[in-house]
């Protein structure tokens, strides 16, 4: 498991009967979470003067509580980027904080390379991943179906001073982006898709991760330069197991092009314990360089 552990002003401050207690920056918020089916609170003392705590009802929704006045948004860093933070429905930050680890191996991948990286990131929500790569200089075309992420993922871009980076922000259904920027002859040396397990995009097409994942991947081989440099597989589906990712990665990008297959899951430990939290797997070819 790769675990984001290099965070400042994230913590996970414990875990019990499926909640987190996390602090982000200097407020305390409690969170609900179906991996913590264990009951024991490692520090009972901590549970005690949060900032906002996030009910679930039994309909899959909920609501935020509010314990104290806390901004509506604010903001947080991870070495040099920084993210806006605001409190969602279903629970939601704007930012998954364990996809820090993705975001240190983009960075590093691309600034190794003595060549102008080009990035397509599919399902980028708030662009955690699209700021990463544009601070290692690469041209990004960031796509989401939701305006109001979008406009979100060009806040954070702006807060980590990162305006004169090329980064394109399109609002638009991945898949019909995918197959207009075939029709273009477009083509792009990394691939990023951190898709939902259903969704629907900005004219109501409906997206349902088993049945569309694989065809999706087989058009987005049509965009791979001659020299891509990794293509990359987030999923929070639960059903949806590491060697099935393995599997499509095989049977599309490791036909065309060598390079090196890896999935695994990955967490965030909690603070002062050497509990894992697991959240989701992902699932990345890459070339040998």
């Amino acid at each position: 498991m790769l675990v984001s552990d290099k965070w400042k002003e994230y913590k996970i401050l414990d875990m019990a009967d499926g909640e987190k207690l996390e602090m982000w920056g200097k407020y305390k918020f409690l969170r609900p979470d179906p991996q913590i089916i264990w009951k024991e609170k490692t520090n009972p003392n901590l549970w005690n003067n949060i900032d906002a705590h996030y009910h679930r009802n039994n309909k899959g929704g909920g609501y935020w509580e509010y314990k104290k006045n806390i901004p509506e948004t604010f903001t947080i860093n991870y070495n040099d980027l920084k993210f806006k933070i605001g409190l969602m429905g279903f629970k939601h930050t704007g930012l998954f904080p364990e996809q820090a680890v993705n975001w240190d191996y983009f960075i590093n991948k691309i600034k190794k390379q003595d060549r102008k990286i080009k990035v397509l990131n599919l399902f980028a929500y708030t662009g955690g991943a699209t700021i990463a790569c544009a601070s290692a200089h690469a041209e990004v075309v960031h796509i989401d179906s939701s305006k109001g992420m979008v406009s979100w993922a060009k806040e954070n871009l702006e807060l980590s001073n990162l305006t004169n980076e090329h980064v394109r922000f399109i609002v638009d259904d991945c898949i019909k982006f995918v197959k207009r920027e075939i029709r273009r002859g477009n083509k792009y040396d990394a691939i990023i898709m951190d898709p939902p397990s259903y969704g629907r995009g900005s004219n109501g097409e409906v997206w349902d991760i088993e049945k569309d994942l694989f065809p999706l991947l087989e058009l987005c081989m049509q965009l791979l330069s001659d020299n891509p440099l990794f293509v990359h597989i987030n999923s929070y589906t639960t059903g949806l197991a590491m060697g099935v990712l393995n599997n499509i990665l095989k049977l599309t990008v490791a036909k065309k092009h060598k390079g090196i297959i890896t999935v695994d899951e990955i967490g965030l430990k909690q603070e002062n314990s050497d509990i894992i939290l697991p959240c989701g797997v992902y699932g990345r070819w890459e070339n040998n360089e």
